[in-house]
C-alpha cells in the first residue's frame, strides 16, 4: 500500500502593535479513511483518555453509546481510569514479552490484581488522528525519567476491532534510550518528552503500544494509544514577539469546515464554534522582545481542509 500523500502549507500571521505571529502551519493532508507515576497523554492511552473525556462525567450514560469501549471499562473497574498513571509492572528485567502474554498487552499482562484488565478489551476505541510521521507525548507525573523508552505500531492489515493485541502484530517505529527527567520539558507537575516515530505504508485505524522502562527500581510501563492514520493532519506554529517582554500570548484564528483540534503541545487549545485559540502553557508564556516560541497541534477533517487565512494574537504584559 503506497504511503499516504503530505500537503505542507505554511502561514504568515499578521503583526500586531503588541506581538508579532509567525506561524508556519505544515498542514498534511492524508488519503483515505493521580499521585503514581505517568503515561502516555498524546496520543492519550486508553485509559487516560477515558479520564481525560469522562472523568467529570463518568456516570453519565450517554458514554454507552458515544463512547462504548470507554463505558464498559468503566463499569468493569472506575480505578484503571481514576488511576491512569499506574499502569507498570516491576522486576520484568527488560523480558517484556515473557512477562507480558498476547491479549494482555494494553493490561499489562492483568497488572495491578487485574484492575487495567478491560483495556486488552478488542473494540472500537476512540482514535486520534495521527500523520505516518508523528510523535509520542509522555507524561511523568513523578519526574523519574526514563532508562528506555519504545514506541511501536502495528503492522498494515492489523485489524484492531477484532483481533487481540499480540506481540507479533507490532513493529519498533521509534526509540529513545537512557534519558534522565532533568532532560524533560517541565509540566506544572512533573515533566514530559516527546519521542518521534516513523510508521510509513500504515493507514486507518492502528495502536501505538509504548513501552516506558523509568528510572525507577524495575518499573516497566505498558500503554495502548489508538490511532487513525487516515483522515488527520498536524500542524505547528511559531510565535515571535515583535515588541516589549511580554508575560503570556494567545493565538486564534477560525475553522470554517468543521475541523477539530483533537491534541495540543506546548499550548492549551479551546473551541469555540469556529473561532479556535490556542494559549500559551507555564513554561512558555514569557517571552523577550524578538524571543520566539512554538506549539503544535492534530486535528482532524472531513472534508475540505484550506490554510486559515487569518490569525490574531494578544499578549499579557
Amino acid at each position: 500500500m503506497s504511503t499516504p500523500h503530505r500537503r505542507r502549507v505554511p502561514i504568515v500571521a499578521a503583526i500586531l502593535s503588541v506581538c508579532a505571529v509567525v506561524a508556519a502551519l505544515l498542514t498534511t493532508t492524508l488519503s483515505g479513511p493521580a499521585s503514581a507515576h505517568g503515561s502516555v497523554v498524546d496520543p492519550a492511552s486508553r485509559n487516560y483518555g477515558c479520564w481525560q473525556r469522562w472523568g467529570s462525567d463518568f456516570q453519565n450514560p450517554a458514554m454507552a453509546t458515544q463512547d462504548p469501549m470507554c463505558w464498559q471499562a468503566w463499569q468493569a473497574d472506575p480505578n484503571a481510569m481514576w488511576n491512569w498513571n499506574g499502569l507498570f509492572r516491576e522486576g520484568v528485567a527488560g523480558n517484556h514479552q515473557a512477562a507480558i502474554p498476547d491479549g494482555q498487552l494494553c493490561s499489562g499482562g492483568r497488572t495491578s490484581s487485574g484492575r487495567y484488565n478491560a483495556l486488552d478489551t478488542v473494540g472500537a476505541w476512540t482514535t486520534s488522528p495521527v500523520t505516518t510521521n508523528f510523535r509520542i507525548k509522555l507524561y511523568d507525573q513523578a519526574s523519574h525519567g526514563a532508562d528506555y523508552i519504545r514506541v511501536y505500531v502495528t503492522k498494515q492489515g492489523y485489524n484492531a476491532l477484532t483481533t487481540p493485541l499480540r506481540w507479533s502484530d507490532l513493529e519498533l517505529v521509534g526509540q529513545v534510550g537512557n534519558t534522565p527527567a532533568s532532560q524533560w520539558t517541565p509540566e506544572s507537575q512533573g515533566v514530559s518528552i516527546q519521542v518521534p516515530a516513523n510508521a510509513p505504508g500504515r493507514s486507518g485505524r492502528h495502536v501505538v503500544y509504548t513501552i516506558w522502562q523509568a528510572s525507577h527500581l524495575d518499573q516497566s510501563y505498558y500503554l495502548c494509544s489508538d490511532v487513525d492514520f487516515g483522515g488527520g493532519f498536524q500542524a505547528e506554529v511559531q510565535v515571535t514577539n515583535g515588541g516589549s517582554p511580554i508575560r503570556g500570548w494567545s493565538v486564534s484564528w477560525n475553522y470554517a469546515n468543521g475541523q477539530q483540534v483533537s491534541s495540543a503541545w506546548n499550548a492549551t487549545v479551546s473551541t469555540n464554534g469556529t473561532l479556535v485559540t490556542a494559549r500559551n502553557v507555564a513554561y512558555n508564556g514569557t517571552l523577550a522582545a524578538g524571543a520566539s516560541t512554538s506549539f503544535g497541534f492534530v486535528g482532524s477533517s472531513s472534508g475540505s481542509n484550506p490554510v486559515p487565512g487569518i490569525l490574531s494574537c494578544t499578549t499579557v504584559a
